[in-house]
C-alpha cells in the first residue's frame, strides 16, 4: 500500500553491489565484549602444579643462559646481553681487540709484582719491595694515558662511523680494554692490526 512489494525489494536489492562495512585498516573481526576480554586475561595467581611451574621456569631460564653463552662466543647479537648489543657496541669491540692494550698486561704485572713483594719481605730487602710498588705505579701511569688515547680513538671511529656515538662506548671500549684478550666476552671477531668490520 504504501511501498514497493517484497519482490520489487528483492530484484532492487539484488541489483544494487554490495556493500563492504569492513573498515580499511581494520582489524577484521567485531571487538569482544569487555567480559569476553576480560575472562581471557584471568590467570589464577598460582598455578596448580607449582613444582612443575618452577621445573619449566628453571629450564626456560637454563635455555635463556645457554643462548646468551652461546651468542658470546660466535657473536650472535639477538641473544647477546643488553649491555653489548648494537652495531656501535660491535664497532667498538673491533676497535678495542684491533689494537695492542697496556691494560690487558695490567694485571699479569701486578699479579707478578704482588707475589714477588711476599716473597722478599721475609728476606728485609725494601729495593725489592720498593721497586715493585714503582713498577705497579709506573705501569698504571702508563694504562692511564693509554686509556685516554684509546678513548680518544673510539670517540673519534665511531663518530665518523655512526654519527653520534652512544651514551657509554667510549667506558665500554676502556673496560673491555683492560680484560685479558683471552677472557674477553663476547670473544674478539677479529684478529690484530684488522681493521674494524
Amino acid at each position: 500500500m504504501f511501498g514497493r512489494s517484497k519482490s520489487e525489494k528483492k530484484a532492487a536489492d539484488a541489483a544494487t553491489p554490495a556493500v563492504n562495512l569492513t573498515k580499511e585498516g581494520g582489524k577484521g573481526r567485531p571487538t569482544p565484549k569487555r567480559s569476553v576480554a576480560q575472562a581471557r586475561n584471568v590467570r589464577p595467581l598460582v598455578p596448580a602444579d607449582r613444582k612443575l611451574a618452577q621445573k619449566a621456569s628453571r629450564e626456560q631460564a637454563r635455555a635463556e643462559r645457554m643462548k646468551v653463552q652461546q651468542a658470546l662466543l660466535t657473536g650472535d647479537e639477538r641473544h647477546l646481553p643488553l649491555r653489548d648489543r648494537g652495531p656501535q657496541k660491535r664497532h667498538v669491540r673491533d676497535v678495542v681487540d684491533a689494537r695492542r692494550n697496556v691494560g690487558e698486561y695490567f694485571l699479569i704485572v701486578a699479579a707478578a709484582s704482588l707475589l714477588l713483594s711476599i716473597v722478599v719481605t721475609p728476606l728485609n730487602s725494601r729495593e725489592v719491595v720498593a721497586g715493585t710498588t714503582l713498577l705497579i705505579y709506573g705501569m698504571l701511569a702508563v694504562v692511564i694515558i693509554d686509556s685516554i688515547l684509546l678513548g680518544r680513538k673510539i670517540k673519534r671511529s665511531v663518530t665518523e662511523r655512526f654519527g653520534t656515538p652512544e651514551r657509554g662506548v667510549v667506558g665500554y671500549g676502556v673496560t673491555r680494554a683492560l680484560q685479558i684478550r683471552r677472557l674477553r666476552r663476547p670473544v674478539p671477531m677479529i684478529k690484530r692490526g684488522d681493521a674494524p668490520r
